[in-house]
């Protein structure tokens, strides 16, 4: 609460600073939005490229430069480089735009490249955990794999090995295997796997990972594109998925 009170004291100084006018929903015009291109292949011209959206802030647009979100003002003279709260419904509106980050990355990889647990029925809801095979709280979580399930919960995993080259080559031998599923049930039981190599997606999970800033697992991912770090009980997390629908 003291981020949020902080973030916010931040934005309403430079909006003030600024003389941006009433908070309000303004919606950007073209030439607003062909100024601030301009401006930015002047001041920063890495993100002269970037996609400019309207903020709920008059003269305040979001600019998103590759996985960074930064608030600029038209002219790109001010920036305001931080989270943007809503006070009123207490929403993180910059955590918003990096769940369409992250949802846009894993679409890129691809659940073809995931290790993917369905259920039986109706899929209500898609979580992607990034998990290690020796991560203690990993194997507190797949053993809950069967919760989510029950609940319609599709349960994705990619493959992030932070405890090193053991790590690194059960994870393959999974990978590799007849029967994935099984092989990460017995990996995740403390139990051998047999050792396998083929071509496998565990460098571009450790790239995504790296990508998305991920430091520690398990994560877990919501289908909203929204990051749970460190472990969270099922019952918890599908509670948060049902009351988002």
């Amino acid at each position: 609460m003291k981020y949020i009170i902080k973030s916010a004291l931040v934005l309403l100084t430079l909006i003030s600073a600024l003389a941006l006018g009433p908070i309000s929903t303004v919606h950007a015009n073209n030439a607003d939005i062909k100024e601030l291109k301009a401006a930015l292949s002047k001041r920063l011209p890495k993100a002269e490229n970037a996609t400019i959206k309207v903020t709920p802030v008059e003269g305040l647009y979001e600019v998103l430069a590759g996985n960074q979100i930064m608030y600029m003002t038209k002219d790109a003279r001010y920036i305001f480089d931080g989270d943007l709260y809503d006070m009123q419904t207490r929403n993180n509106m910059t955590e918003d735009a990096r769940g369409v980050i992250r949802t846009g990355a894993l679409n890129d990889l691809g659940e073809k490249n995931m290790l993917v647990y369905m259920p039986k029925g109706k899929v209500k809801h898609t979580i992607t955990v990034f998990t290690d095979i020796y991560c203690p709280y990993c194997r507190k979580l797949h053993d809950e794999v069967g919760d989510y399930l029950e609940n319609g919960v599709k349960v994705r995993y990619i493959f992030v090995p932070f405890k090193g080259a053991k790590s690194v080559k059960t994870s393959v031998s999974v990978w590799c295997a007849d029967d994935k599923n099984k092989a990460m049930d017995l990996a995740k039981s403390g139990q051998s796997v047999e050792d396998k190599t083929c071509d496998n997606p565990i460098s571009k999970h450790q790239a995504l990972a790296t990508e998305l800033g991920i430091r520690g697992t398990p994560a877990i991912m919501l289908d909203s594109g929204k990051l749970l770090p460190g472990y969270v009980p099922s019952n918890n997390v599908i509670l948060q998925l049902n009351t988002a629908m």
